[in-house]
């Protein structure tokens, strides 16, 4: 009798397990850990990896909790696409995919959609994947670098009473020579014929440790501002080589991946006065110290040095964890909730967000970035940002105001672009249904 019992109790705990199993919603992580950009890597995903934590320990979405596996990519777009092959099978297929390097995400751009998984490329990669009729499966969300390009104008042109005062005025694009770095020219290119000032393009190699021959050129070509496109180790070694070239750091403005703590920090006294652009901001938000809380106190914390919650890559990651989970949930509200999503299914759910104000701050996150609202057109959702500035010892946001630069000339140069592409390969370009 006891044995009989046994089996039935052994039977109802497998069944329970696979009960349990099959309530997971899974999501890989193409992650990079270590190398030249290992701070960004380690700073986001720990990010989104806590608040997916979070997110489990309230209870999941609806009951489903979040899985997660990851895979080293070392911001390697080669190791980047073996990371999504060897995981998107995985634990019954990927929700979606986020791999943060625009290097990756333009060589599984044609597989997600092959695949069926959405991908996001929160403020980085093909800004013209914003239209949603050509790239049902891309989701470039918050801000795109052409609407970052389009703002940094706008917020010069600010500094000097209006963009048409940019006129006669030397703007340097520092930038790192990848497509990461290219991406913003085409706006550029434009914005200096429309408001007639000088633009001048300086590459750098990567990974940017050397940069003395730039800043010759810089201080020959005496800019009226330089635009700072770095990321990893460049951006450190650009500021304090400004400083030794004498170039105020007021006048420098960086893109938001060369707008962290990790940049400022190693340069010392010489980043104080550096500006950047962010589509967070700087502070501290009950979401996060909610995180520290059930998280960390739990000992569940991705991060291994605790101060790093809140700095601006892990508040980045946070913020992406958010819009997965919200996609994920708004999603459920169409399918059914409490059920596993399909990548099809969270693919609508992204193309339906709506985070506004509102259910900012029922998230504990009132703020800290621009609301959300996507549509089958829009698939970025905001093209909101703001500058922050380097105090010495923190990032403080200097723009009260969300900036939004010249949205028509970026919605014109997004449906050429994205146009072309339609017709290289033979895209029909239209709406998804659910």
């Amino acid at each position: 009798m006891k044995l009989i019992k046994s089996i039935l109790i052994g039977a109802a705990l497998t069944g329970t397990v696979s009960v349990a199993a099959a309530q997971e919603q899974f999501i890989p992580i193409l992650s990079y850990r270590v190398g030249p950009y290992a701070a960004g890597g380690s700073g986001f995903f720990g990010g989104s990896i806590d608040y997916m934590n979070l997110v489990n320990a309230n209870g999941g979405i609806n009951g489903v909790k979040l899985k997660w596996e990851e895979c080293e990519t070392e911001y390697n777009a080669s190791r980047g696409v073996e990371c999504y092959e060897r995981l998107k099978s995985n634990s019954g297929g990927a929700s979606l995919v986020e791999p943060l390097a625009t290097g990756i995400a333009y060589g599984i751009l044609d597989r997600v959609a092959t695949d069926k998984i959405p991908m996001t490329t929160l403020g980085y990669g093909r800004s013209d994947a914003a239209n949603g009729k050509v790239f049902p499966y891309v989701f470039p969300l918050i801000t795109s670098y052409w609407n970052q390009a389009a703002a940094m104008v706008a917020y010069l042109g600010s500094k000097e009473g209006g963009v048409d005062k940019l006129k006669g005025k030397k703007i340097v694009h520092l930038y790192h020579d990848s497509a990461f770095g290219k991406e913003p020219l085409p706006v550029l290119e434009a914005q200096s014929q429309q408001y007639g000032f000088e633009l001048i393009k300086i590459p750098v190699a990567h990974p940017g440790n050397e940069q003395q021959s730039q800043w010759l050129q810089i201080r020959q070509a005496k800019p009226d501002y330089v635009i700072l496109w770095g990321w990893g180790v460049m951006n450190a070694v650009a500021i304090k080589t400004a400083q030794r070239n004498g170039f105020p750091r007021e006048k420098m403005l960086g893109v938001w991946w060369a707008g962290s703590e990790e940049d400022t920090i190693p340069a010392g006294d010489a980043a104080k006065g550096y500006t950047t652009m962010t589509f967070n901001t700087p502070g501290n938000y009950p979401v996060l110290d909610e995180i520290r809380k059930k998280v960390y106190d739990a000992g569940k914390g991705n991060l291994d040095d605790k101060a790093r919650v809140g700095s601006v890559y892990h508040m980045r990651g946070v913020t992406a964890g958010i819009l997965w989970v919200e996609a994920i949930r708004k999603a459920q509200e169409k399918y059914g909730k409490g059920k596993v999503m399909t990548g099809e299914q969270v693919r609508w759910g992204f193309e339906n967000l709506n985070i506004d104000e509102a259910r900012q701050k029922q998230l504990g996150a009132a703020g800290m970035f621009p609301p959300v609202k996507t549509s089958c057109e829009d698939h970025e959702g905001s093209g909101a940002v703001k500058v922050q500035q380097w105090s010495g010892t923190k990032w403080v946001p200097i723009t009260p105001n969300w900036v939004v630069g010249d949205k028509a000339l970026t919605r014109k140069l997004l449906e050429e672009s994205s146009n072309k592409y339609a017709t290289e390969k033979n895209i029909k370009a239209a709406c998804m249904n659910g």
